[in-house]
């Protein structure tokens, strides 16, 4: 049994999606694990990660739309905003998504689907830098 981890650290740019696939694809590679599990777990508590189409921008704007008809920003709104009105929307959006994925390796590829993408879930306004873990298990070759 062979255990590879590393730490993704990731700069966003505010409410989005940011596609992160590829590298954790290239973490899953640096790995050789050949069969075997790969979990993503996101540092943060104001952010998320998630599997979605990869296709349409459409969708991952209506992705935003959604959380943000579902959980809106507004004075009054919540006890806590300690940090701003997008504090504890932040919170909710993150605990109603993932904050850690686990997909299978096979013959050392990540299986998604054709369509899907692995993105982090960015639920504030300002620009922060995020961290997402990177454990994979397995056999290697």
């Amino acid at each position: 049994m062979h255990q590879y981890i590393s730490k993704l650290t990731l700069n966003t740019t505010g409410i989005g999606l940011k596609d992160i696939t590829e590298d954790v694809k290239t973490i899953v590679a640096q790995s050789e694990i050949h069969t075997g599990m790969a979990n993503f777990t996101i540092l943060h508590t104001s952010a998320s990660i998630i599997i979605q189409e990869n296709a349409s921008s459409e969708v991952q704007r209506d992705i935003l739309t959604f959380l943000d008809n579902l959980v809106p920003m507004g004075k009054n709104l919540y006890e806590h905003s300690l940090e701003g009105r997008d504090d504890m929307p932040a919170h909710l959006k993150a605990m109603l998504t993932n904050t850690t994925i686990t997909l299978s390796i096979v013959d050392s590829q990540l299986q998604v689907g054709t369509w899907q993408g692995i993105f982090l879930c960015e639920h504030r306004e300002l620009p922060h830098v995020r961290h997402v873990m990177v454990h994979c298990l397995g056999q290697k070759v």
